[in-house]
């Protein structure tokens, strides 16, 4: 029976240990690391009252998500397996934990008991023990966008990196809408592992008409995602009643077995392969020296051409340490186009935003449209930011490859983690306050304009015998008072606008500045995680290389009569490597 990934590992950091290249044993014991934290981290999305929360309830068979009609989730919460129930509560500062009871989850995570997130929790922690958790699964409820292209929807999307997988919730009423299409796309670039959910199948008897409108629209949109119908009703008053014909009937069994051997198992599968290519990587290091040295001992002639190739090769791993290399170059020439370009395209966002911001505006009084415009402009200028922030992932990604290559296939064997931080804007905009114009401002305007055309047309009155005050002059007065107060009221409806545009462009300002600032951080941390990466590859190349031209000069030098002990015993390391590299192999099969 082949040994387990982590039984791989332990093998493979001995052999490091017993062959003294501590620095090969450094890079398993990182990957030992990640192996003992096996969550698999699933994204629950959707629109506002999709089911969401009675989803993942019934999932895990726990009333772990608070659910009401009247209650909509404000803060995420992630479901994961622990021994005992328990709720822990998490600020803006990861550091700040606090621990409260189960009954008072819904207190905390629930619009109606923190409205907006006014006690500013980053999310909740939910441990129950259940079997369905077990493996290592983690569910996270997020709140209701009320539009995936919302900003609830765009912070959605900028934590997709970090997910393994994602449930698109969408209930049986109605089929896809844009806004969810347009989700799944930018969902598969970040996180291609989508599962779609189509929920209260039990409340809308039309669900298989809804569903195979669904799957006709996923296909039209390019997004593999498969679609299962589900009734999460069903599920828990068949899990009440034992009753196992029910429970067929509420789609869960098919639910769960997808996300047990679709999704914890293909993360399996990876973190298999992830150790079978680092161990592979490391036994071809550490039988580099051992075949120097026995191609030099069996075959003296041509030792030498062996040590100047090795000579050579030690060369090129030498200049892959320098600052002037090429891969450095080519990180730092990319780090600098890649800041510049992301920063174009957030520039070119924004000048859209505000331009389709300044239209609305020219056509609206912005007294009367005060909420909805503002909702309107932070929903956009989120979504802006957010799709930003999707293509610096997809470009950071690229940008790895690229650097990876001056490696040859060495380098893509151990990339290193690029699950990038999203920005966080925190501009708020204001509508300007209006300028009261009541019934008083209205008769003093009016008299004021309507006293000099009374004057004016009774002067001119005069010259007919008529009065100064005439029913002509004083109908000419009523005129050009109406007048005034037209014109005075659309003076002040332009100055609002003026007033509105003036402060959507500062908004606008101040989230480009806002998210500038941090994807420029953001890039800078993505250059030197590749340099450290790529640093520590190419000294354990370097090493690697010059132990293995200095075995192949030691077996020059070595006698004849020894020579035949010493291929007898690197010829049984060599065959200990390479056992240790036919069990990664078999392994990544």
């Amino acid at each position: 029976m082949p040994p387990t990934a982590a039984e791989l590992l332990t093998l493979a950091i001995r052999a490091t240990t017993a062959y003294r290249r501590e620095d090969l044993g450094e890079r398993l014991a990182l990957a030992q690391r990640r192996l003992r934290d096996p969550e698999v981290r699933v994204l629950v999305v959707g629109e506002f009252k999709q089911g969401k929360s009675l989803l993942v309830n019934s999932l895990v068979d726990a009333p772990v998500c608070p659910v009401d009609d009247a209650l909509a989730t404000a803060v995420p919460t992630l479901v994961r397996f622990a021994p005992e129930p328990s709720v822990v509560l998490v600020g803006d500062d990861e550091h700040q934990r606090r621990t409260v009871p189960i009954d008072q989850l819904a207190h905390h995570v629930s619009e109606a008991g923190n409205p907006g997130n006014r006690e500013r929790l980053r999310y909740a922690e939910v441990g129950v023990p259940r079997s369905v958790l077990s493996g290592g699964l983690c569910l996270v409820d997020t709140p209701g966008v009320g539009g995936l292209d919302s900003a609830h929807g765009a912070s959605t999307m900028a934590v997709l990196p970090t997910a393994d997988a994602v449930i698109l919730v969408s209930d049986a009423a109605q089929e896809y809408t844009e806004p969810e299409l347009d989700f799944l796309r930018q969902a598969m670039k970040m996180c291609p592992n989508v599962l779609c959910v189509l929920t209260k199948t039990d409340l809308y008897p039309q669900w298989r008409r809804i569903a195979e409108l669904n799957r006709g629209h996923l296909a039209a949109a390019d997004v593999d995602a498969d679609l299962i119908p589900v009734s999460s009703t069903l599920r828990q008053h068949a899990v009440r009643t034992q009753d196992a014909a029910l429970n067929e009937e509420s789609g869960f069994p098919e639910l769960i077995v997808r996300l047990r051997d679709g999704i914890l198992g293909a993360a399996a599968e990876l973190a298999d392969r992830s150790v079978a290519n680092d161990v592979l990587s490391v036994t071809t290091q550490l039988s580099a020296s051992m075949q120097a040295e026995l191609a030099a001992h069996r075959d003296p002639n041509r030792a030498g051409d062996l040590i100047a190739e090795l000579t050579r090769a030690r060369a090129r791993a030498d200049a892959l340490k320098e600052r002037s290399a090429r891969w450095q170059q080519t990180l730092n020439d990319g780090v600098s186009d890649l800041i510049a370009d992301i920063e174009y395209d957030l520039r070119d966002r924004m000048r859209h935003l505000m331009r389709e911001a300044e239209e609305e505006l020219e056509l609206v009084d912005p007294a009367t449209v005060d909420d909805e415009f503002t909702l309107w402009l932070h929903q956009r200028g989120a979504a802006a930011a957010s799709a930003n922030f999707v293509w610096t992932h997809q470009r950071a990604q690229w940008l790895a490859r690229q650097v990876a290559e001056h490696f040859g296939d060495a380098g893509d064997q151990a990339l290193p983690d690029l699950s990038l931080r999203a920005p966080t804007a925190s501009s708020t905009f204001e509508m300007p306050t209006a300028e009261h114009f009541g019934l008083g401002q209205k008769v003093i305007t009016g008299m004021r304009g309507g006293y000099g055309g009374t004057i004016m047309i009774g002067m001119l009155s005069t010259v007919a015998g008529l009065t100064l005050l005439n029913p002509v002059s004083v109908a000419a007065g009523v005129l050009l008072g109406r007048k005034t107060v037209k014109d005075e009221r659309k003076r002040q409806v332009q100055r609002r606008q003026s007033e509105a545009k003036a402060a959507a462009r500062r908004f606008v300002d101040d989230l480009i500045f806002q998210v500038g600032k941090e994807s420029r951080d953001l890039l800078r941390e993505l250059q030197r995680t590749l340099r450290d990466h790529f640093t520590a590859h190419a000294q354990e190349l370097s090493r690697s290389v010059q132990e293995a031209l200095a075995a192949a000069q030691q077996a020059v030098k070595a006698d004849s009569g020894g020579r035949e002990g010493r291929i007898k015993d690197v010829t049984a390391e060599l065959a200990r490597v390479e056992h240790l590299a036919s069990l990664a192999r078999e392994l990544a099969r």
